[in-house]
């Protein structure tokens, strides 16, 4: 984890992305934490896009259960045609 203050990342941009490589880059703004950079796949991966369900399920590890309820009665109705 690198932090950075503001006029740190303005200076040099470069060193921020190679350093986000490594994990989150957090930029501060007066001494608090103001923005965090990531590269596009850790965003991805946290915001949960990027991924297809086949992609979820080929994970190392994956263990879903899927036990849809019964439907009772019919699974049609007439078409109302008024």
């Amino acid at each position: 984890m690198t932090t950075l203050t503001s006029r740190e990342f303005n200076q040099d941009t470069g060193r921020a992305k190679k350093e986000a490589a490594n994990g989150p880059v957090f930029i501060t703004d007066r001494g608090r934490p103001a923005h965090v950079l990531l590269t596009i796949e850790d965003y991805l991966r946290l915001a949960g896009g990027g991924m297809s369900l086949a992609d979820a399920l080929a994970q190392p590890g994956a263990d879903f259960e899927f036990e849809p309820s019964r439907i009772a009665g019919p699974i049609g109705r007439p078409a109302d045609l008024d």
